[in-house]
């Protein structure tokens, strides 16, 4: 992780100043408030700001005038029932922003997420710094024969280094050529006062997509789970799952009580067709069900055969 002197200044200077308020606030999360929490090589993310806890989510189901009085294990009660039964305007009362550095070709999978508002750090305006993802060794995978989305067994020896070698050349000298356009006297090379140089807009365009952007990401509770169920799941990407991991890790500081009932009842819950269910319910009657047998497709069957611990066969 690259934080410069100045930026460990700015949040020190953050953290040291305290203000009265009347607002509900989360001591859990004031901890980690505005602190970076290091992600990939280079990467990291922080939480800003937030609005809101798990009180809030109660009382907008309940509409009432405070906080109440009612003990916590209704409270809990409440917010199982409301996830549950997939009641979502309760959970958009609380909201929570981010500060996310993180390589381009990941932000490009993040931003298909619609449901926030964002600010990226401009590159026609300012010079984007020599900072680029490469993948751990373990990270350094073939396609996978079975998944078009997926990856398959790692890479080894020669062809690994020649792939790392190829990922960091690329980056390197892609870099150079954007120096050498700017022509600003970035840390790459000194400018040349006889030439003007290109404009910051154009020569971005030449960076590598595992460059390094950063942007502040606001979102509601409701719409963070649905992220953290996507993207923190097993079968996401790799680059992408680390930050939503380290965001449910933040969201059980912020909401315990909602973070409890997400991952019960959608996290490590499964939905189950109309045909599956059948399937499920002649299984439980006694009957010998087999993917032959049961009316779904071999994918669906090989997906319910998974999420019940079945054979596939």
């Amino acid at each position: 992780m690259s934080i410069t002197g100045q930026q460990l200044e700015d949040i020190r200077q953050a953290r040291a100043t305290t203000t009265a308020t009347l607002r509900p606030t989360v001591p859990a999360l004031e901890e980690v408030l505005y602190e970076p929490i290091p992600l990939l090589d280079h990467g990291f993310i922080r939480v800003i700001d937030y609005m809101g806890d798990d009180n809030a989510v109660v009382q907008a189901a309940r509409v009432s005038y405070g906080r109440g009085t009612k003990k916590v294990s209704e409270d809990r009660g409440l917010i199982m029932y409301l996830m549950r039964h997939w009641h979502t305007t309760p959970f958009e009362m609380a909201e929570i922003k981010f500060h996310v550095k993180l390589p381009i070709f990941v932000a490009r999978q993040w931003i298909r997420h619609r449901t926030a508002s964002v600010n990226e750090y401009s590159a026609r305006y300012s010079i984007l710094d020599k900072e680029f993802y490469l993948p751990a060794p373990e990270q350094l995978a073939a396609q996978s024969s079975a998944n078009r989305q997926g990856r398959g067994d790692v890479l080894e020896g020669e062809e690994a280094q020649r792939v790392l070698d190829l990922l960091r050349g690329d980056a390197e000298r892609t870099y150079a050529d954007y120096a050498w356009m700017l022509n600003e006297g970035t840390d790459e090379q000194a400018a040349d006062p006889d030439r003007s140089g290109l404009a910051r807009e154009l020569a971005r365009m030449n960076l590598t997509l595992n460059t390094y952007t950063q942007w502040y990401w606001k979102t509601n509770l409701h719409n963070l789970m649905h992220f953290l169920r996507l993207r923190a799941d097993p079968h996401a990407q790799y680059e992408i799952r680390v930050y939503a991991e380290k965001m449910l890790d933040i969201m059980k500081r912020w909401v315990p009580i909602t973070t409890e009932a997400f991952i019960e009842h959608r996290m490590e819950s499964a939905s189950l067709s109309r045909t599956a269910l059948a399937a499920v319910k002649r299984m439980i009657a006694g009957e010998q069900v087999t993917a032959a047998t049961s009316g779904l497709s071999a994918r669906e069957w090989r997906e319910l055969a998974a999420t019940l611990g079945l054979p596939e066969a």
